[in-house]
């Protein structure tokens, strides 16, 4: 997932990276993988503080207005200070490149994860990266989806284990 979403964020990152002139260009690709990394962190935080409701809204987010996601601001303050404490960068400057970076990278990435004919991310894989296991996803976000109440706390269980809640 890392090397995929690293992908999506060089073809976004263009002239608010590249052509930064506050980012040397010895270190331009170490600023595209903070943004990844900050991007994973968030998504990883978020799943693994009982937060996947907010994970499973930023995919299933029909509009794709990712602007509205409690995640999207997650990202960028997490890149904020990840570009501030790299970089040396001033708050204004890195505000600048997460606002500009993060929503259209998490646009494409909800797009990429929702789009039947782009198998290049699935919302199963993510979650399962995300939560550092292996198990199967695929049962679990179906009973979600159906709201069988019977089942609430035998899915509430396997988050717990899953995400070591």
């Amino acid at each position: 997932m890392f090397d995929q979403l690293l992908m999506l964020v060089q073809q976004n990152a263009g002239d608010t990276i590249l052509n930064n002139d506050a980012i040397p260009n010895e270190r331009k690709q170490e600023a595209v993988e903070t943004i990844t990394c900050s991007i994973i962190d968030a998504l990883k935080n978020a799943v693994q503080s009982g937060k996947l409701g907010e994970v499973m809204q930023l995919f299933n987010n029909a509009s794709n207005n990712v602007a509205a996601s409690p995640l999207n601001q997650n990202m960028q303050d997490n890149l904020v200070d990840n570009m501030m404490q790299k970089f040396g960068l001033s708050n204004t400057q890195a505000g600048s490149i997460a606002s500009s970076v993060i929503p259209a990278v998490l646009s494409k990435f909800v797009h990429k994860t929702n789009d039947p004919n782009d198998n290049s991310f699935s919302l199963c894989s993510i979650l399962a990266h995300l939560g550092g296991s292996s198990f199967d996803l695929s049962s679990l976000l179906n009973n979600l989806s159906s709201g069988n109440n019977n089942e609430s706390s035998n899915i509430k269980d396997a988050l717990k284990n899953m995400f070591g809640k």
